[in-house]
């Protein structure tokens, strides 16, 4: 998907169209898990799907629920939720923000063979 470190620098154009597809990557993985949390919500705890939105999408933010987890099944899923919503923010941003670190190292590296 990336040029090679003795490559040229990629064309902007062919930036701009990487940064798209690994927004939209960060991006699914980010409607995925709150797709997952929204579902755990509504079938361990029995919430409206608006309440189940509102939690997972707190939780997935860091923000934490809005409302605590009144069965035994509901609190071991919002722990699990809370612990994977801490690893998918940065894997999320990690996918969307790849092509921005590739190309910044792989300019320093070709301003570093100038020298």
């Amino acid at each position: 998907m990336f040029e090679r470190h003795s490559a040229a620098l990629a064309p902007r154009g062919v930036f701009l169209s990487r940064l798209g597809l690994s927004f939209a990557g960060g991006l699914a993985v980010i409607l995925f898990s709150l797709a997952w949390g929204m579902a755990g919500y509504h079938y361990f705890e029995g919430q409206a799907w608006i309440d189940a939105f509102v939690n997972a999408a707190m939780l997935l933010s860091g923000m934490g629920p809005l409302a605590s987890p009144q069965t035994n099944a509901g609190k071991l899923f919002a722990g699990l939720y809370a612990l994977y919503s801490g690893f998918v923010v940065l894997i999320a941003a990690a996918i969307a923000f790849a092509p921005v670190i590739h190309r910044f190292l792989h300019r320093f590296h070709l301003a570093e063979g100038r020298d």
